[in-house]
């Protein structure tokens, strides 16, 4: 109970940003947000929603201020009346081109990823990705400004967490099912005992330095 005041408390997205779209003639605003910039493992994801103004969804907010009850229940209610695409980028691209890129090449791909182009996309953050198939505004703190990068980050959330729930079973030892690939001490401890496994992300820090 006090865990579902909290997030009703903290749920302040709202469709401001997305009606001024609307009012200067877009009909189709994605909200687009990533998650996974910091684990040592796993891929970074990206997310971009459409929702519709018709339908809305309440309690909308950065899924890092709510339960994974409320994030888990607010997917279904996102999936069912928005429209969602995802992209993931995995450890060895993150490897290659760094994190941030990595980032902003999911953000770009989740666009694309959408069944049409929207006509503007709002991004969270402070840098648009490049190469986007429409105009584009980066917001810092959107994620609990706007109501669909709101949606955009509970939905990357979620289905970034699932992937490393299974990535827990793939790989024991890790307790990937538990922190999602973050540097944890349990996670570290891990590394220490059984060394990096294929999803860790070896330009990391840790791994650079030759310790975990």
């Amino acid at each position: 109970m006090k865990q579902r005041r909290a997030d009703k408390i903290a749920a302040n997205a709202t469709m401001m940003l997305e009606t001024q779209r609307y009012q200067q003639g877009c009909r189709r605003v994605a909200g687009v947000d990533e998650v996974g910039r910091g684990p040592l493992a796993g891929p970074v994801t990206a997310a971009a929603v459409i929702l519709d103004p018709a339908r809305p969804i309440a309690g909308l907010n950065d899924s890092k201020q709510l339960s994974a009850a409320t994030r888990e229940a607010l997917f279904t209610e996102i999936a069912a009346k928005g429209e969602v695409a995802v992209a993931f980028l995995p450890a060895d691209v993150i490897d290659r081109i760094n994190i941030r890129q990595a980032s902003l090449l999911a953000m770009r791909r989740a666009v694309e990823a959408l069944n049409t182009p929207p006509d503007f996309a709002l991004i969270d953050g402070r840098d648009v990705p490049p190469g986007l198939p429409c105009a584009a505004q980066a917001i810092i703190g959107g994620d609990a400004i706007s109501a669909s990068i709101a949606a955009a980050s509970i939905v990357a959330k979620v289905l970034r967490d699932r992937l490393m729930a299974r990535a827990g079973a793939e790989w024991p030892g890790y307790g990937f099912e538990n922190h999602a690939g973050y540097g944890t001490p349990l996670h570290k401890a891990a590394i220490a005992r059984l060394g990096p496994c294929p999803i860790h992300r070896l330009s990391f820090a840790p791994f650079r330095n030759g310790t975990p």
